[in-house]
């Protein structure tokens, strides 16, 4: 395995030598309360800083005293790590998100641009790496292992083993991402399989992505090197998982929410075995709650030891990457630290990270550059019109519906009476019976997958997105077709974004003109834009509060029980399609 730990610029000597108190610190906290996650408790002390390197605790002097900060009993704890993120769903680039998160006492993020590849391939991984490098938050890269996720739809790239085996040598990558084919696996896909024995072969991490998988079939994902799930979608799941040698990252992101349920299980002895992500996380809910902050300050409030909440937001992550020299308040780490007032309410002050000071009350003390990531690619979708959203029904015909769940990312799945218009399965409001489809936009198919949801509770009209996880092909759901054909139609001519149409009107655009995913605008902008599409949303009669998140996931055919891709309906517990009419 490549080791992650990075030397440090500061000569050993140098370093022994503040370490020792032989010459000053550069960087001094005083009067501190240390959150020691290593140990589980609260101690009182001294931090000395030198270069990009914790000395330890004791009775540090730095060389000018606007250096030595008198903390008068606030603590002081490590930075926080993200377990598992998607970069392009806060819907800005890397840099953007660092912002933000830096300003929020963020110093590390575990990323998988499975949403780039999938638009982009290679070339979008590598372009992903450069927008991350030379950010204050270290940004590290599992190289997506289900481009496409499934055989079920159709991507802009198909990455194989042969494909990723140049990328691990990159600065920055650290393994292999979510194993999301889960069936692939267990069946002996050959392309699944190669790409598994590679990352066994070179000793890396391999993330897992195995929601409702259980017994024998656990026992062969996590013994073949699957060692963490974010995906867990209860209680009883998550503990067989720990228990068979997992380490569960608790989500709690826009759409899919699973702290309340999965905290209980957290205590003392195997903590170390839980840490935090966000996963999918839309500019609105960074903006509004923060980042990991917003998990320690929900853990704590719930009832966990702020010790411990800390530690899963930090050593724990880590820990499970192989860093041995990060996330801990302790002499020879790397100084990523932050401090706070009080363990009641985490709100973190002084942001220090590689030794900087880079933020002080959630504002940033220095820029963070990024150059703006290239945009494209356009849309093909020329072929499409509203005609290619009928399904034919004959009297008395039952349909499939998806049952779209508030704050899942899994559905259910029922069956209801189709309302009939010249021969054809017609979307009903009344019933919150709406019309799905997945319109392919990389290759030119002309693929359009159409099925039923209820959930979204629109009145009339539609809305789109071209962020459709993990394909990325778009995806609208509308109470007419007229509505859902502008929707596609605008949604292409942007460049990629969301749209909410009525009709021949559009009435609200987010462009996301990179890759379709992404805006090189300030998150601030973005955030703007995409309220007034959910209250563009709301004012169609809409009723999630955040409905592209949702939608976003329907056409992600991994994750029980119905899904929609451009190429049909997907019964996931069976892996295969059926038909929209029952």
């Amino acid at each position: 395995m490549k080791p992650p730990k990075s030397p440090s610029p500061l000569p050993l000597a140098e370093f022994v030598a503040a370490a020792r108190g032989s010459v000053p610190a550069d960087l001094v906290l005083k009067n501190a309360r240390i959150v020691n996650v290593l140990t589980g408790e609260i101690h009182d002390g001294t931090v000395g800083v030198k270069g990009d390197r914790i000395l330890g605790f004791g009775d540090y002097r730095a060389a000018r005293k606007d250096d030595e900060i008198d903390l008068g009993g606030a603590y002081v704890a490590p930075a926080l790590w993200d377990a598992h993120i998607h970069i392009e769903s806060t819907m800005t680039t890397p840099a953007t998100f660092a912002r933000l998160a830096a300003a929020h006492g963020t110093a590390a993020a575990i990323t998988d641009p499975h949403e780039i590849a999938n638009v982009r391939g290679v070339p979008g991984i590598r372009a992903f790496l450069d927008a991350a490098s030379d950010l204050p938050v270290d940004v590290f890269v599992m190289l997506p292992s289900c481009v496409p996720s499934t055989h079920l739809e159709t991507a802009g790239a198909v990455l194989s083993a042969s494909d990723l085996a140049p990328l691990y040598d990159l600065p920055n990558v650290l393994g292999l991402a979510e194993m999301m084919n889960v069936p692939g696996f267990l069946f002996g896909d050959p392309g699944v399989a190669r790409k598994v024995e590679d990352a066994r072969r070179r000793g890396v991490p391999i993330d897992g992505h195995s929601p409702l998988l259980s017994g024998l079939d656990l026992n062969a994902y996590i013994g073949a090197g699957m060692r963490s799930d974010h995906e867990c979608l209860s209680r009883a799941e998550a503990h067989e998982k720990v228990r068979r040698g997992m380490d569960i990252w608790i989500r709690e992101g826009t759409a899919a929410k699973n702290l309340d349920d999965l905290l209980p299980l957290v205590t003392p002895a195997n903590s170390e075995r839980f840490a935090f992500a966000t996963d999918d996380r839309h500019p609105w809910d960074l903006l509004a709650h923060g980042h990991l902050d917003h998990h320690v300050r929900r853990s704590i409030a719930l009832g966990l030891d702020p010790v411990i909440a800390i530690r899963l937001a930090s050593w724990s992550c880590a820990r499970h990457y192989g860093f041995t020299d990060r996330a801990a308040v302790a002499p020879g780490f790397r100084a990523d630290l932050l401090t706070f007032e009080r363990l009641d309410d985490f709100r973190p002050d002084l942001v220090v990270l590689g030794g900087r000071r880079v933020a002080v009350g959630g504002r940033l003390l220095e820029e963070i550059p990024g150059a703006p990531m290239e945009e494209g690619p356009g849309f093909r979708v020329d072929g499409f019109d509203r005609s290619r959203l009928r399904i034919a029904a004959l009297e008395g015909a039952s349909l499939r519906v998806i049952e779209v769940r508030a704050g899942s990312l899994a559905t259910g799945a029922s069956t209801a009476p189709a309302c009939l218009v010249d021969g054809a399965a017609a979307a009903d409001a009344s019933r919150d019976l709406l019309k799905l489809a997945v319109v392919e936009r990389h290759r030119g198919t002309g693929n359009v997958g159409v099925a039923f949801a209820r959930g979204f509770g629109l009145k009339r009209g539609a809305i789109a997105s071209s962020v459709a996880h993990d394909s990325h092909n778009v995806v609208v759901v509308g109470a007419d077709d007229a509505s859902m054909e502008t929707a596609v139609r605008r949604v292409a001519a942007i460049g990629g974004g969301v749209v909410v149409a009525d009709g021949a009107q559009s009435l609200a655009e987010v462009p996301l003109p990179v890759a379709g995913l992404m805006s090189n605008e300030p998150m601030a902008d973005v955030d703007a834009l995409e309220r007034r599409a959910n209250e563009a949303a709301h004012a169609l009669g809409g009723t999630m509060d955040h409905p592209f998140m949702t939608l976003a996931f329907l056409a992600l055919p991994v994750i029980p029980e119905l899904k929609l891709t451009d190429k049909g309906l997907v019964d996931v517990l069976k892996f295969d399609f059926v038909a929209p009419v029952a």
